[in-house]
């Protein structure tokens, strides 16, 4: 009895190529709709599948390899017992299953696709044969990817399609029909609202956009996903309109430079080293708010990461090539600007559309054993949200200062102290192992500037020693969480050295 191959393929790649091997292998291909008629047209002999089942594809197709014909072929064990029934039941063993599955995630990435049309599009008899085939890989090979149909057709030549191998196909197969399942369920929860932010069990699903040259550091091994149906503006979604690829660290960082300054309504701009904003500004102009984040820190700005909230022009795109930078990051690059950009060679340049606000999302964080699920830090207050605690009441321009501060110190890594002044990063601690060490860091490298500014800190004063520092330094108001048992102590020294203090009553550690 000659060997029987199944081939039903929604994907017809290299499907002639494969059946007209087989044949000359002396296997019978059994085949379906399309595949069947590719097949044939090609002037390959093969069995259309109704000979097998001996019923008709029905249904409009829906139903066409759901039968024991089928199933019992490819479940069959090479037992006596089992080979026993099938020849009673006069059902001939299936040796190789190469199947893929209806297009559904290329149909719900279509414009206004329908949801009659998604569901349409999911596959019922595909998986199911492929799942049958993987679960007896021990009798039986299956292939899903058509990049293998030539390695699978070269070691049934030589005889090593062995066990292993059939293993390591059944593997991928089951891969396969999870990622299958899990863009059907992530489709239809959205389409229906009923997304659980903290499931039971959570399905994490990414596409593979790149391979990246390492880590962190070069010893690791790295790759870039982007989440499944991620829209609008960010990293995921940008494109790169120039320079070397995107490095794990470039990453992170272009990341942290965009969603610091998609906060801000008025032209923004921030530079990052190691995620932390080391400058940033606001301008009447891009330019100019770009020439102020630049003198907040030049020393620490170079080979940093820009990130912009305006089209990126003339005169802004001749400013910053002035400095060396690793990538910038804007909604988008008008041509002159690209052209001046694109003579340094190596900057990175990627263009996002237009930027909408923060998105209620997922922040996962991977530690060992596990990983942790919250929601992404897109809390705010605005200034009628402020508790002002001191004797002293802040000016107007105070609380628009503040609320600048206390944007920027969102952004930077626990233990946070940003201080600024007039909408211009003056200094920053960032990541420190308490408050005051990272308040005395963003006053030394403020300096003078530090007079008449203001400070934000990301989290409560445990002790009064930090209003103290501020005091000291030229601060002349302060915008902090509250909520330590100690609050009264740092209001005290507050209004000792009449500095306006408000509380805010919401914290945002980044670690």
């Amino acid at each position: 009895m000659k060997k029987r191959a199944i081939i039903s393929v929604s994907d017809k790649t290299g499907v002639v190529e494969l059946a007209r091997e087989l044949v000359a292998l002396d296997y019978e291909v059994v085949s379906t709709g399309g595949t069947y008629k590719v097949i044939c047209e090609a002037d390959i002999a093969a069995t259309y599948v109704t000979e097998i089942t001996g019923f008709p594809e029905i249904l409009g197709g829906r139903v066409k390899t759901l039968h024991p014909f089928v199933h019992a072929g490819i479940l069959a064990m090479r037992t006596d017992e089992h080979l026993t029934q099938l020849k009673e039941l006069g059902i001939a063993p299936i040796d190789l299953v190469f199947v893929n599955l209806y297009p559904f995630r290329q149909t719900i990435q279509k414009p206004a696709v329908s949801l009659a049309e998604a569901i349409e599009n999911i596959d019922i008899g595909g998986p199911s044969m492929v799942r049958a085939a993987a679960k007896n890989y021990q009798a039986v090979a299956v292939c899903v990817n058509p990049e293998r149909y030539g390695e699978i057709v070269a070691k049934l030549k030589d005889g090593s399609l062995d066990e292993a191998t059939r293993l390591s196909l059944a593997c991928e197969a089951f891969t396969h029909t999870a990622e299958y399942d899990a863009y059907i369920s992530a489709y239809l929860q959205k389409v229906t609202a009923a997304k659980e932010l903290f499931p039971k069990v959570s399905l994490l699903l990414g596409e593979k956009i790149q391979d990246l040259r390492y880590g962190e550091n070069p010893h690791q091994k790295a790759s870039f996903y982007r989440d499944f149906g991620a829209e609008g503006a960010g990293i995921g979604t940008a494109r790169q309109l120039h320079g070397k690829e995107l490095s794990f660290n470039n990453i992170v960082d272009i990341n942290a430079a965009l969603e610091l300054v998609r906060e801000f309504d008025q032209p923004a701009a921030v530079i990052v080293k190691h995620t932390n904003p080391c400058g940033s500004a606001l301008g009447k102009t891009l330019c100019e708010a770009y020439v102020r984040a630049l003198e907040a820190d030049p020393l620490s700005a170079y080979g940093g990461i820009i990130g912009l909230n305006r089209e990126v022009d003339t005169e802004t795109a001749k400013e910053v090539a002035k400095l060396f930078v690793e990538a910038i990051i804007a909604p988008k690059f008008s041509a002159e600007a690209l052209e001046i950009l694109q003579a340094k060679k190596n900057v990175r340049l990627l263009e996002t559309g237009e930027l909408t606000a923060n998105q209620v999302g997922i922040d996962i964080k991977k530690v060992n054993g596990g990983f942790l699920i919250q929601e992404s830090d897109s809390g705010k207050v605005g200034i009628n949200d402020l508790k002002v605690v001191s004797n002293r009441q802040p000016s107007k321009n105070e609380l628009s200062e503040l609320m600048f501060a206390w944007t920027l110190v969102k952004h930077v890594k626990s233990n946070a102290i940003v201080v600024t002044k007039d909408r211009q990063s003056v200094g920053v601690g960032a990541g420190q192992m308490n408050r005051v060490g990272a308040a005395e860091i963003a006053f030394k490298q403020g300096g003078e500037k530090c007079q008449g500014a203001v400070l934000a800190s990301d989290a409560f004063f445990p002790f009064r020693d930090t209003v103290d520092a501020a005091a000291k330094a030229g601060i002349t108001a302060i915008i902090q969480p509250g909520g330590s048992i100690r609050d009264e102590e740092s209001i005290e020294a507050a209004n000792e050295h009449g500095i306006a203090l408000v509380f805010t009553g919401m914290r945002h550690f980044k670690h």
